[in-house]
């Protein structure tokens, strides 16, 4: 297949430079900003949207990573080695790729509707948040809906021999334009998004995700014990 100028820019160069941009972004940040590398947390102000946003967008974040991982870094091969015919496999993928793509949904959507409405959260949306948010909800929106065209309400769609390819290909320097190049529309969009989300990673509050509280699970409990007062001096007590 035939490689057009085109194509070289938006699945080789393109994703190299965000790459690039990803991996020497947190460089530049932690060096530059490392008491700004957090969530931003805004829970004082607001608790009632956060406490249910919160826990479905990430507990459905961490399933789709999951499902990308597998779907994207697995070839067909090793599933089909271990017994998971392709069927069975599409069957699994697509329902628990939609629940978990709802549930991420549903998260951020509370997330994005507490940012807007609640006024004293808006007074604290930087820059940064304004680019995150919809870039966020764009990649996640073009994925669910790549996936429902095309393997829920469509005939099929096989990503494994093509998106998967061009994926695996960036990682291992040996890039296939050609693979990306004849997928679907959606799907293209759904990867440039991608994309551009990992080139905005280090500038946004993502960065939160390489300091997660891992030691946390592991650290020694903390022994407090109750000091009794000292009692009074007797010449005192009688004095009163």
């Amino acid at each position: 297949m035939n490689v057009s100028t085109a194509d070289l820019l938006l699945w080789v160069a393109f994703p190299y430079v965000c790459l690039a941009v990803f991996a020497v972004g947190h460089v530049w940040r932690y060096r530059q900003d490392q008491f700004g590398w957090t969530t931003h947390t805004s829970q004082l102000l607001e608790r009632r949207w956060l406490r249910w946003g919160s826990p479905l967008f990430h507990f459905g974040a961490f399933a789709v990573i999951a499902g990308h991982v597998v779907g994207l870094a697995v070839p067909a091969s090793w599933t089909e080695a271990v017994g998971i015919s392709e069927h069975a496999y599409h069957l699994a993928a697509v329902a628990l790729g939609s629940v978990a793509g709802v549930t991420m949904v549903a998260g951020l959507g509370l997330l994005c509707a507490r940012r807007l409405l609640t006024r004293r959260i808006r007074l604290t949306t930087d820059r940064s948040d304004k680019v995150l948010f919809p870039l966020l909800a764009a990649t996640v929106l073009l994925g669910i809906s790549a996936t429902a065209t095309h393997n829920v309400f469509g005939g099929g769609y096989d990503y494994r021999d093509t998106v998967s390819v061009w994926f695996r290909g960036v990682f291992v320097f040996h890039p296939r334009p050609e693979a990306m190049a004849g997928a679907p529309l959606l799907f293209q969009l759904h990867a440039l998004s991608a994309c551009l989300l990992f080139a905005a990673w280090p500038f946004t509050r993502l960065v939160h995700v390489w300091s997660a509280p891992v030691g946390y699970l592991a650290r020694p409990y903390l022994v407090y014990r109750h000091r009794a007062g000292t009692p009074a001096p007797v010449s005192a007590v009688r004095g009163r």
